[in-house]
């Protein structure tokens, strides 16, 4: 008897551990629930705005090529900005640096403008139905109070601030700063019509608080006042914003951006002696912070959420902004585009699925950040777009490489096919906003979430499994319940991003990473660098009701497409 109970026990024991592993196991998978009846608001296209440095790269082959493709994949005008579009030289772009020459002088000090350049930037944009976020900087030359030394030769792994030369200094004349604006803008009715412009949105300067203004605070705002006066003299109906602070919810930049919204709405105004200056937007920057852990990249989201937050809540505490639309002037992982990771080894994210997850996690709390402070989110600038004539792969912060598309890109495909309004998706493994806000996702499980649209016709669920830390793990199970859905039969079409598909990258470190690759070899390149769909099929809808099983990699996405 006592052989015999012991088997027992030790049958109870077993099958006592068998169903809590089980039991385990079916805790740790990750559920996603969407309800096609739960909308939460209009699925916004905030992530079709992106921005670079170097504008003489738009006009240039692979900058072409890029904008056609980011235009071809988004359902809505996509909005770009750019710096340096009043900078004096001749052309030829550089790491951090572009030029225009709008803008020199006779002997006699008189203006001369030149607007040959400034077209074909803006051609470019308005040929692909695209729209200029029309920044207005930086110092041409000859209006310098500070114009030498000008022009600068940076390069990766230079000191940041070598940057910072005659282009970041006030006017020495602020009429003839103002007359440039309203010729600028005047110019630009005549040349696009003013339907076009009264589309577009200007602003002016960058990052005053930081390294790129070298006047004070009132300085900053009287060069707005008199650009803002140029612009709605030329056009009363132009839309003009500021302020595109750094570093947003620190606690100097939030006294600055304050201070500008008040001097908008009660200061006196220097150009005009009035009270108050146009403001038709809110602009900020949110940035996140990424690490180099004992050789491992450790991303960090927070920072760039609490800037996003700080920028939110100032907007809607006055109530003279706080229906402003709100333009996240850039909205990145981190802060240098042009820092490859061979200087900044931290930056070894950019190339693969890292980024790509990223910056899928990262929007999806865009939004419920929107939706918790209720603010009018207009856009994010993704500052992120190409390096021409650069080495493959070499860890800039862009899109593509040599014309190649990089795997981020392919989220913003998926993005482009989510339309209608924005519905209720749950995941029992979906970090919460306020623990991504105070740590990011650095806990042993990764985040996997999701992002739901519906339209009348179809539906789209973008689903992540991200995590901070730059390392493979296991593919996990996922299970996306769609419930509510008004058919019985529809097509389902599966896209996925991981290390295996929609990755240019792996493919040409399996190559074994050619510097000078073959043009059949840039052929494959190309192609693997578009968004894969891995499942095309016809499904029944049973009961309103579908699942779709997903095995998803570390710093996969994938987006489950069903169409009726």
């Amino acid at each position: 008897m006592l052989k015999i109970s012991n088997y027992l026990l030790l049958a109870v024991c077993a099958f006592s551990f068998l169903s809590s592993n089980a039991q385990a196991v079916q805790e740790n998978k990750a559920l996603i629930t969407v309800d096609l009846k739960k909308a939460i608001a209009p699925m916004k296209p905030v992530w079709a705005w992106f921005g670079y440095d170097e504008p003489n790269y738009t006009y240039m082959k692979d900058g072409k090529k890029l904008l056609s493709e980011i235009a071809d994949l988004s359902p809505v005008p996509v909005y770009v900005r750019t710096h340096s579009l009043l900078v004096s030289g001749d052309g030829v772009a550089a790491l951090k640096w572009g030029s225009t020459n709008a803008y020199t002088e006779d002997a006699n000090g008189n203006p001369v403008y030149n607007w040959k350049i400034v077209d074909s930037i803006f051609d470019t944009y308005v040929k692909r139905g695209m729209k200029p976020l029309a920044q207005i900087g930086f110092m041409p030359e000859a209006l310098s109070t500070h114009p030498s030394p000008y022009r600068h030769y940076w390069k990766p792994g230079d000191p940041y601030t070598d940057i910072i030369t005659g282009w970041a200094y006030p006017p020495k004349d602020y009429d003839k700063w103002r007359n440039l604006v309203y010729e600028w803008v005047k110019h630009s009715v005549e040349r696009y019509g003013k339907k076009e412009v009264e589309s577009w949105y200007w602003e002016v300067w960058n990052e005053a608080n930081g390294h790129y203004w070298k006047g004070t605070q009132e300085e900053f705002f009287k060069l707005y006042d008199y650009a803002a006066d140029g612009v709605k003299r030329a056009l009363p109906t132009a839309k003009i914003g500021g302020l595109n602070i750094a570093g947003t919810s620190g606690k100097g930049a939030t006294e600055w951006m304050n201070n500008f919204i008040k001097h908008c709405i009660s200061g006196t105004n220097y150009a005009t002696g009035k009270v108050g200056s146009p403001l038709e937007a809110i602009l900020f920057h949110a940035k996140g912070r990424p690490r180099l852990v004992d050789g491992t990249v450790i991303m960090d989201m927070a920072p760039q959420l609490r800037d996003i937050q700080a920028g939110f809540n100032i907007t809607m505490s006055y109530p003279e902004t706080k229906d402003l639309p709100v333009i996240i002037g850039e909205s990145d992982p981190e802060g240098c585009a042009a820092c490859g990771m061979a200087t900044n080894p931290e930056n070894a994210y950019r190339n693969g699925t890292m980024y790509s997850s990223y910056t899928a996690a990262s929007f999806a709390r865009k939004y419920l950040l929107a939706d918790k402070t209720k603010a009018n989110f207009l856009g994010a600038v993704s500052w992120s777009f190409e390096f021409e004539n650069q080495p493959w792969f070499y860890g800039f912060r862009d899109l593509a490489t040599n014309g190649v598309d990089k795997p981020v890109l392919n989220v913003f495909r998926m993005f482009g096919m989510m339309k209608g309004q924005r519905i209720e998706a749950m995941s029992n493994r979906m970090y919460p906003l306020e623990t991504v806000l105070t740590k990011s996702i650095r806990d042993n499980q990764s985040d996997i979430g999701a992002l739901a649209s519906a339209d009348a016709t179809s539906t789209a669920v973008m689903v992540w499994n991200y995590h901070d830390k730059d390392e493979k793990g296991s593919a996990e199970t996922v299970e996306v319940t769609l419930n509510n859905i008004p058919a019985r039969k529809a097509t389902l079409n599966v896209y996925l991003i991981d290390r295996e598909n929609s990755n240019s990258y792996e493919v040409w470190k399996k190559m074994g990473s050619p510097q000078n690759p073959t043009s059949e070899q840039i052929a494959v390149l190309e192609k693997s660098g578009k968004l894969k769909c891995v499942t095309t099929k016809k499904v029944e809808i049973r009961s309103g009701k579908m699942n779709v099983p997903l095995q998803l990699m570390r710093q996969a996405v994938a987006l489950v497409k069903l169409d009726w």
